[in-house]
């Protein structure tokens, strides 16, 4: 049995949820969002909460059990919240800067790196080491986030690149004489 697929998911005030032709929509002050439901899976729409059960005992029911119920909580924080990743850059001449609908990278290329920021994310530059994205899909966040990170990866041995807040690099010792 899945203990987090146990739990239902408490709807706060303000928010509405609703659901229709296999689509699990919620609503609140950051925006609407919706999931596809699953026919394993069986939604129910209780007092103040979303009960999300296995619709028969099968194993893939079983499997996704847990999983349907996170990316409904999901939905639910982010309407109401939203979500955020915090990149730092690190390295010589390495920067970022925000502007408008792009993000501008300078990452020790012979060439700027510009990023188009996808529809419903919002990207900060607060200094010029430091990317804030936020929205209201954390899957679109987190997307978004590997995508710039991808252009350079911390290295070990300076420990140059671009990492998330909070991440621990392992450092490498140099070649010794």
């Amino acid at each position: 049995m899945s203990r987090i697929g146990k739990k239902p998911v408490s709807v706060p005030s303000g928010v509405t949820a609703s659901m229709e032709n296999g689509t699990l929509s919620v609503k609140g002050p950051k925006g609407t969002l919706s999931l596809t439901m699953r026919d394993e899976i069986s939604y129910s729409l209780e007092e103040g909460a979303i009960a999300v059960k296995p619709a028969n005992d099968s194993k893939a029911a079983r499997a996704f059990w847990g999983m349907q119920r996170t990316l409904v909580q999901n939905l639910v924080t982010g309407v109401t919240d939203g979500f955020s990743k915090t990149l730092e850059i690190t390295g010589v001449g390495y920067r970022a800067s925000a502007q408008g609908k792009k993000l501008k990278l300078q990452l020790g290329y012979s060439h700027d790196v510009d990023l188009e920021v996808p529809e419903g994310l919002e990207v900060k530059t607060p200094d010029q080491t430091t990317v804030e994205i936020s929205g209201s899909d954390k899957q679109k966040v987190g997307q978004f986030a590997a995508e710039i990170r991808r252009w350079r990866k911390p290295e070990p041995y300076k420990g140059k690149g671009i990492k998330y807040r909070g991440e621990f690099i392992f450092r490498k010792e140099g070649k010794k004489k």
